[in-house]
């Protein structure tokens, strides 16, 4: 599956996905217009490392993201490489797991969203399947 994961069709596309996303700078510094001349120099190295399973991913950096109320959520930035890292994972992973989960589950998948979770709970109560309605989160 590993082939999968590192496959050039899958890469690029992850790297596309990472790249339109264009976030911030993870522990590293390096940013998403960065990252492609250090990828063209390093990636036999991380690929070997991957293929043997010695890759580590950096430390990520903390953020701190304003809420309404005035207090702060937490938010972790990983480095570019491990987010390209992370996404040629879940395209490959996602499609063989998403079939298992219920309909009910929203949290961190694809099209889904806390909102979504909300409405289905406040749907009316007389629905043959609500006594799963409570356990959505």
């Amino acid at each position: 599956m590993i082939e999968q994961v590192l496959g050039s069709e899958n890469l690029q596309a992850a790297w596309r996905r990472v790249k339109a996303n264009a976030g911030a700078a993870g522990m590293d510094g390096m940013t998403v217009k960065d990252f492609s001349a250090f990828a063209r120099k390093h990636w036999p190295r991380i690929r070997t490392a991957l293929m043997e399973g010695t890759y580590r991913p950096a430390p990520v950096r903390r953020e701190f993201i304003s809420k309404p109320d005035g207090s702060k959520r937490p938010l972790g930035v990983p480095t570019v490489l491990d987010r390209v890292i992370q996404q040629a994972l879940a395209q490959v992973l996602t499609p063989l797991f998403e079939g298992g989960f219920s309909d009910h589950s929203y949290g961190f998948r694809q099209g889904r969203n806390a909102h979504q979770a909300v409405r289905e709970v406040e749907r009316p109560v007389g629905r043959k399947d609500a006594a799963l309605r409570w356990t959505v989160t």
